[in-house]
């Protein structure tokens, strides 16, 4: 199939001030998607959410913020208050560092909230048992002996840590009111044998700390589900966590639409390039994406692009804002992904 084109517009921003979480000041101004999920999901009793958002569009900080928040508002109390399975190592590892600094450049998380990765190959010389800016608590035997407020792992971790005796220090401190959150990032990668595997483990889980149906809250992100089957997509997530999701669970993106993005823009050209330009139009004939797009500057502007000014970018994006063919092409795509041919 396709290929496609794509002018996905900006996401809508929100209005909420940065000190939405009087212990977590935001550091940006959240999209729209982003407060609607931290409405769902802080406070004493937060509710199960689905976050089907795009690529970018900031999924991690939609649950991280208010798990944060929560697990400030009950420092010092032992025991895992959330729990985030990743798909692959390498995700966990890199949102593991990102945690980190958060905690770390907080004065008020610092020292008062731990996070720990447990996955495989991190014990030995390059397992770290404290905290720091670039890493959260990675040696088994510390976490064993402390558990973190929050744990990075994968399903098949989880597993071990379920069973295996020498991990049995880890749910110590759980009682039938700790663990408050259950976060499944890139949900949609769980599906066949691999999603009846989580959804038993997910079970076994709530039955080890002893959780009643509705105690947890659940989140699962994705970038790949679609957004006009929430239905569906409350069903699966309800089948994996074995728990209800609402018809209104399922969070997806609000994008700007073309008239609002050109409201502030004015049309200075709506030249068209005439039908025996065609051959200049292909990217085939050129050797590099420079050359490429220096002839295509010049065709649809009339001038040469000057690549030694750092800002030419900004420049670009200025002048085809002021284009009435790149206004037709925006409006016709609508925000919506298109056949090549149409």
């Amino acid at each position: 199939k396709g290929p496609y084109i794509s002018i996905k517009l900006p996401y809508r921003t929100s209005s909420i001030g940065p000190d939405f979480f009087s212990s977590v000041p935001l550091r940006f101004t959240p999209y729209l998607h982003q407060e609607k999920a931290f409405r769902r999901l802080s406070g004493e009793q937060p509710t199960s959410t689905i976050i089907a958002t795009g690529t970018g569009s900031g999924k991690t900080e939609c649950f991280l913020y208010p798990i944060l928040d929560y697990c400030r508002r009950h420092r010092g109390e032992p025991g895992i208050k959330a729990i985030i399975i990743y798909p692959m190592n390498s995700l966990a590892t890199d949102q593991a560092k990102r945690i980190a600094r958060l905690i770390h450049d907080n004065p008020n998380l610092k020292n008062q909230i731990k996070g720990g990765l447990y996955i495989g190959g991190q014990q030995g010389e390059h397992a770290s048992p404290v905290m720091g800016r670039e890493n959260i608590i990675t040696d088994h035997d510390t976490l064993r002996l402390s558990p973190p407020d929050i744990l990075l792992t994968n399903y098949k971790m989880l597993d071990y840590l379920l069973i295996r005796p020498r991990d049995f220090p880890l749910w110590k401190e759980n009682g039938l009111e700790t663990l408050k959150y259950l976060v499944v990032d890139e949900i949609h990668t769980f599906d066949g044998a691999q999603g009846t595997d989580l959804a038993c483990l997910i079970r076994r889980l709530k039955s080890r700390l002893k959780l009643e149906k509705e105690r947890l809250c659940c989140v699962g992100t994705s970038a790949t589900l679609g957004e006009k089957e929430t239905q569906k997509i409350c069903t699966y997530a309800g089948k994996v966590f074995g728990e209800t999701f609402a018809p209104d669970a399922v969070i997806t993106e609000s994008l700007v639409s073309p008239e609002e993005f050109l409201a502030d823009s004015q049309i200075e050209r709506s030249n068209v390039i005439s039908p025996e330009y065609a051959e200049a139009l292909s990217p085939d004939g050129y050797e590099n994406d420079q050359a490429y797009l220096n002839a295509q500057y010049e065709l649809w502007f009339g001038d040469a692009v000057d690549t030694d000014d750092e800002t030419w970018p900004v420049t670009l994006t200025e002048k085809l804002r002021k284009h009435g063919f790149f206004w037709k092409l925006l409006l016709s795509l609508n925000n919506r992904i298109v056949p090549l041919d149409e």
